[in-house]
């Protein structure tokens, strides 16, 4: 609580038949420099002129909020020119705050505070006084009304009621970029002294910001600011009373600042060249591996499309950017065979899909990496040399009677021998043989045209080694049994 003791200025003003009478300004100057004055005497008139019917003299009343004293506050004094200091006048005090927050000294007309007072709170109070024949209790002046206004001290610290602040402000700005006006409210009296003066200072945050010391405009005080390497500030704001001067009171915010993203950098790949190994036997559409290119920047700034730059090796391949993870995709797009090509080398390039221009002398915002892909072998059934084999016998023709061959290749590389099967389903009498190492066909019962004239049966051709596993888009004109070969349909007619 500060405190403070004062005189009050004296200003005397004098009612002519009962009308207040403002006192012109010279002689308010001449009071003004005479605060301890009590009884006004008008200069340059005869003192007859001071002595009408009836008539107040007062002082302009101010009060010292805050008053801290042992004793109560002077705060003026109330004078008729009807009282000749003999006792025979009182003076009433009535109204705002009478009797509880200012009394009268019936006799003497002083008035003091009774209590200590806050501008902020109240600040003035309208009251009303009177002068009365002690012995009749009649009036001898009309009533009138008066103010006394509550006179400010420093008391109250700036505030910042908005705070604490979140502002924002793009990278790389420019120095003086805008970015938040802050603003500070000051309880005491705008009018009176320096005492709601506001002065705006940066504690912490140079030198970084700057902020206007009248109108608390916070800019940016450093160039090119840049979010990848610093995103978030916290900018401390003082503002301080008495214009900023020495004893003022102060009060502090904080503001956030953070600085929002701009597109001020490429996609980058962390290596020249990419290495992948893909499986032949992959679909068609299947995805065979993912690269990818880094952005420093965020948000749609961050958005890479990827393309394949053409040239040699890329047009059995597509790449496609998955959203989530900003990755290139790869694709196949054409069957790929480890006995046709067993490598694949292409360029691919990823770029920003939204561009800044106030950036493209930075250079390109696009980078290249090399793509090499390895065909990965994997074992495949024997192919036959036809889908269909069609065998003419005569009927009667003796058992063991060679009627035609079938042939299987292995097109793996380091081709394995070949084996050959009929299936004992589409063959369930055993009319037929084969021989597992040939493929020659023979009868095995003597065949009758009028019971059939036709058998419809199926060869299986087995690699000697492969028994594990299961090829099913690789079995070429024929067909996959459980056995996992590779099947021929054969017909024979008698």
């Amino acid at each position: 609580m500060l405190t403070r003791n004062s005189l009050s200025l004296l200003l005397w003003v004098l009612f002519d038949g009962g009308l207040l009478t403002p006192l012109p300004p010279h002689l308010q100057q001449t009071l003004a420099t005479e605060p301890r004055e009590n009884v006004l005497h008008l200069p340059g008139q005869p003192s007859h002129f001071q002595r009408v019917k009836r008539g107040w003299v007062w002082n302009q009343f101010f009060v010292l909020e805050e008053y801290m004293g042992s004793e109560p506050q002077y705060v003026g004094k109330l004078h008729s020119d009807l009282d000749k200091g003999e006792g025979t006048v009182k003076y009433t005090l009535s109204g705002d705050g009478a009797g509880t927050v200012f009394t009268i000294d019936e006799t003497t007309g002083d008035i003091h505070a009774i209590r200590s007072l806050d501008r902020e709170e109240k600040p003035f109070y309208t009251l009303r006084a009177q002068a009365v024949d002690i012995e009749t209790r009649k009036p001898l002046e009309p009533e009138s009304e008066f103010i006394i206004k509550v006179q400010d001290i420093n008391d109250n610290e700036p505030k910042f009621l908005d705070g604490p602040y979140v502002a924002s402000v793009p990278e790389m700005s420019p120095v003086g970029a805008y970015v938040l006006q802050v603003k500070a409210t000051d309880a005491d009296d705008p009018t009176y002294g320096n005492s709601a003066r506001v002065v705006y200072s940066i504690l912490q945050g140079q030198p970084y910001f700057s902020i206007d010391p009248k109108t608390g405009v916070i800019r940016t005080a450093l160039p090119n600011m840049d979010r990848e390497v610093k995103e978030q500030y916290q900018v401390l704001i003082q503002a301080k009373d008495m214009g900023g001067q020495l004893g003022g009171l102060a009060g502090t915010t904080i503001v956030n600042i953070t600085l929002t993203d701009v597109n001020d950098n490429p996609p980058r790949f962390p290596k020249s060249i990419f290495h992948l190994k893909v499986p032949e036997s992959s679909p068609i559409g299947s995805a065979i591996g993912r690269i990818r290119a880094v952005d420093p920047d965020f948000g749609q700034n961050a958005e890479i499309e990827y393309n394949i730059v053409p040239g040699d090796g890329g047009n059995l391949f597509d790449i496609v950017t998955d959203e989530d993870t900003q990755e290139g995709v790869i694709k196949l797009k054409k069957p790929l065979d480890f006995e046709t090509k067993k490598a694949y080398t292409f360029k691919v390039e990823a770029s920003n899909l939204h561009l800044d221009h106030r950036f493209h002398s930075a250079g390109p915002f696009k980078d290249t990496a090399t793509v090499k892909i390895s065909v990965l072998d994997v074992e495949e059934p024997p192919v036959f040399s036809k889908p269909l084999y069609t065998m003419d016998v005569y009927e009667d023709t003796p058992v063991g009677t060679i009627i035609g061959a079938v042939t299987a290749q292995d097109l793996d590389v380091g081709s394995s021998a070949v084996r050959y099967f009929i299936d004992w389903k589409s063959d369930v009498d055993s009319h037929f043989t084969i021989d597992g190492t040939e493929g020659t066909i023979a009868t095995n019962e003597l065949l009758d045209r009028e019971s059939t004239a036709q058998y419809n049966f199926s060869i299986m051709a087995r690699k000697v080694s492969l028994f594990q596993y299961l090829f099913k888009d690789h079995c070429v004109d024929g067909f996959w049994s459980p056995q996992e070969v590779c099947w021929g349909k054969h017909y024979i007619s008698v």
